[in-house]
């Protein structure tokens, strides 16, 4: 007759064995879909900046069709304390690898980000990256698309997308947000195709170089004004905060004036 201990023992050593199978299972299974994982996620990010950008058909372009046309955006870093692109030496200095950086994997990381005092946190975020990564299309010389990652708080959690503007770092060319907590229907309302389509054609900056683009509450009127979303006042608020925050002073203005007068060589 088997000892309740045998038991216990058998028992105990099967659910070891098991986990440890399932362990190794689980870790086989990661490392072999890793390498996919990140193309889908590096496809996803190509997406939505073609979406920006008004380059991308969701109803026609492939995967293949969204490789082809990414192929002319090309990608810089910047750096937002000193308003300017930055070298490759630059860039191997701090240890950068244009191909492999992924910023939001850097948010917590004081070497390439910092905190936003509350004063000037305008967004919402608390913290931003100090080298956000920038991509640019030329055509024959000519600077012809700038697009820019943006973020900030909207009703329940941060907004994360992406401006495209026009050569001249001051005419919207689209806006596309991949990543949101908002109420559908309402807030939510930010990827819907009609409400995209107001922005572009729409000014940034005012005469006197303030940030003149808003979101109004209500109807927009002009130049530099876009429709909030109708029963979505605070998710309004926080795209039109994330305005203010990343094309003034402290996010791209000072970038987007480097480009106009010195072009993207860096």
């Amino acid at each position: 007759m088997v000892s309740s201990k045998d038991s216990t023992s058998k028992t105990l050593l099967v659910a070891f064995c098991l986990c440890v199978v399932c362990s190794i299972v689980v870790s086989g299974t990661a490392v072999i879909l890793k390498p996919m994982q990140d193309a889908n996620r590096i496809l996803d990010r190509n997406r939505n900046i073609l979406s920006a950008a008004g380059l991308f058909d969701a109803q026609r372009d492939s995967d293949e069709d969204v490789q082809q046309k990414f192929s002319q955006f090309m990608p810089h870093i910047v750096d937002l304390n000193a308003g300017r692109i930055l070298s490759e030496t630059e860039l191997q200095q701090l240890q950068i690898d244009i191909e492999t950086y992924d910023q939001r994997l850097v948010i917590n990381d004081g070497n390439y980000s910092e905190a936003i005092d509350r004063l000037y946190d305008v967004a919402n975020i608390k913290r931003r990256v100090i080298y956000p990564m920038i991509y640019v299309v030329e055509q024959d010389g000519e600077l012809e698309t700038i697009v820019v990652p943006v973020n900030g708080y909207g009703l329940w959690g941060i907004l994360y997308g992406f401006l495209a503007l026009q050569g001249d770092g001051n005419t919207v060319k689209g806006l596309a947000f991949y990543e949101l907590k908002e109420t559908p229907g309402l807030g939510a309302e930010v990827r819907n195709p009609n409400w995209t389509a107001l922005w572009p054609g729409k000014q940034i900056y005012e005469a006197d170089g303030s940030v003149g683009l808003r979101v109004v509450k209500g109807r927009g009127s002009g130049d530099f004004q876009i429709d909030g979303l109708s029963g979505a006042t605070l998710t309004s608020r926080g795209v039109d905060n994330l305005l203010q925050y990343w094309l003034g002073e402290d996010g791209y203005a000072p970038v987007l004036a480097q480009i106009r007068n010195s072009g993207v060589q860096n």
